[in-house]
């Protein structure tokens, strides 16, 4: 006996081991060693871990007890000081698509909340951040211009179809509009500018302001008067023709393009929020595979290149007679015709359906049994054309973190990363929970940069890993989450490993 804290074994049965009395130090590094069948999985894994695991999860209540993994007792007299215990098996396989290098580690998690919460919007017409204003900030705004400046403060209004939407801005007491750099009176107008300015947007003065003359409580009521009869746009002109838009929304102010609010399930392609519409956050659908439809681009048109139609169905006459009309040469092989002839063969154009308009027309027979084995010979997973197989919806592509999107960061290889989160930056280290977030990330990220995985992306799917890269992986979220006082059993993490990456991973483990 040891006056070392450990882990103390008596009368151990489980499985192929026979009465095995032992004592396991706490607070270091065992190896378990031998020939196969000797019993180390029997003692790491069948005995520490499963009685580690077993008494933490009887701390629980037995509500909670139902939803967790229950391990057998195992067979022995007596197993004593033993911690809670964490286990990473070797060889475990990752079959679901939608499992990343991101998710693993559980970076993706804290990017989805630094993402929220840091984030900023920008149009994707204008290319401007979005932000969202308020009268007292607008107001703020424009005391910082020059003192002097000759300002007029308004709100966007599209005139419609009617005679009379002129009179009916009279009637509220709005007697001018700006547009094309000037202002013009409504009661002065004919009735030949009022049809010109149908459906199209002007602005209506709202006030009429020269810096230093006004307060600014007087500004901020004229601002807030704009953005209620805006719709929460309003603009600010200093005249001429110097337009400042604003908004009160998640929008932008100059063309009205709105964006959803960032949540952080927003920034998650496992949810529904932030999933492109089109793959549903897979990254890739079902269509047909070019190269399954020409896979040899040696054979010309009249030899048959367009595999589906052979040289002896309707339309590879039609193809025949398209090209001879169209002077796309039939007897040059595929791969040397211009690319805008093969576009218009494969796509087609207003008068020739082309090869992807005959499958959309089989789409529409998939009823029929022979149908769906047809396309089923020609069809593969492909990059999602909605989302460039980013698995992100249009609207999480719109937020920028350091002018990155979210997309973009995922793809970078994790050295990459690591400096991006290492670099000074000022809007995080003023906000302390984005500094939680950032720490944790970075965390991870060295962590995988020390055993060898700088290379890997967050966006690479974890089951195209290899089973050492696998294994790392799964130690970084498990050694990541810099828990004390555990026991972590580990079955064979150097497998697959070069010498130099084990002895990364040595480094790590002490």
């Amino acid at each position: 006996m040891t006056s070392e804290p450990a882990i103390r074994l008596r009368g151990v049965r489980q499985h192929n081991l026979k009465d095995l009395d032992l004592e396991v130090p706490l607070y270091q590094l065992i190896a378990i060693s031998g020939v196969s069948g000797s019993g180390k999985s029997s003692l790491a894994l069948h005995t520490l871990y499963a009685e580690g695991q077993r008494r933490y999860v009887e701390t629980f209540s037995p509500y909670a007890r139902q939803f967790l993994e229950r391990m057998d007792r195992p067979d022995a007299d007596e197993i004593d000081g033993i911690p809670p215990a964490i286990a990473i098996e070797s060889g475990t396989a990752v079959r679901s698509s939608r499992s990343t290098v991101g998710t693993i580690t559980e970076i993706n998690d804290y990017l989805k909340t630094l993402y929220a919460r840091l984030a900023i919007p920008y149009c994707p017409k204008c290319d401007q951040p979005i932000a969202r204003e308020d009268p007292s900030s607008v107001a703020g705004r424009i005391g910082d211009l020059p003192a002097g400046s000759r300002l007029v403060i308004a709100f966007p209004h599209t005139p419609d179809a009617s005679a009379e939407w002129r009179q009916s801005l009279i009637a509220q007491g709005f007697l001018r509009v700006y547009a094309d750099g000037r202002i013009w009176e409504l009661e002065s107008l004919t009735v030949q500018e009022s049809a010109a300015w149908v459906g199209r947007e002007l602005l209506v003065v709202l006030d009429r302001v020269l810096l230093g003359n006004t307060s600014p409580g007087q500004l901020a009521d004229s601002v807030a008067t704009a953005f209620r009869f805006g719709q929460g746009r309003m603009a600010v002109v200093r005249l001429p023709d110097d337009i400042l838009w604003f908004s009160s929304e998640l929008a932008c102010a100059a063309c009205g393009e709105s964006v959803p609010p960032p949540t952080p399930n927003l920034f998650s392609f496992n949810s529904p929020l932030g999933a492109c519409p089109e793959c549903r956050g897979f990254g890739r659908t079902i269509g047909v595979d070019r190269d399954l439809v020409i896979p040899d681009r040696r054979l010309s048109v009249a030899q048959g290149a367009v595999k589906p139609w052979g040289t002896d169905r309707f339309e590879y006459q039609e193809l025949m007679d398209y090209c001879r009309t169209h002077g796309i040469p039939v007897d040059v092989p595929f791969g040397d015709l211009p690319d805008e002839a093969q576009e218009r063969i494969v796509t087609g154009d207003g008068e020739y359906y082309g090869v992807a308009g005959f499958f959309q027309w089989l789409e529409t027979k998939t009823y029929k049994m022979p149908v769906r084995v047809f396309l089923s010979r020609y069809r593969a997973y492909v990059a999602c054309a909605a989302c460039g197989g980013s698995r992100y919806q249009p609207a999480t592509r719109r937020y920028r973190l350091r002018g990155v999107t979210l997309d973009v960061l995922c793809s970078w290889s994790i050295a990459r990363c690591l400096v991006f989160f290492n670099d000074p930056w000022p809007e995080r280290d003023q906000d302390p929970a984005a500094s939680l977030l950032a720490a944790e990330i970075r965390q991870r990220l060295e962590f995988l940069c020390a055993v060898g995985l700088d290379y890997l992306s967050l966006d690479r799917q974890s089951r195209t890993l290899s089973g050492g890269e696998v294994q790392r992986v799964h130690l970084t979220r498990a050694l990541g989450s810099a828990l004390v006082n555990v026991l972590y059993v580990l079955d064979e993490p150097s497998v697959g490993l070069h010498a130099r990456d084990q002895q990364r991973l040595m480094t790590q483990l002490r």
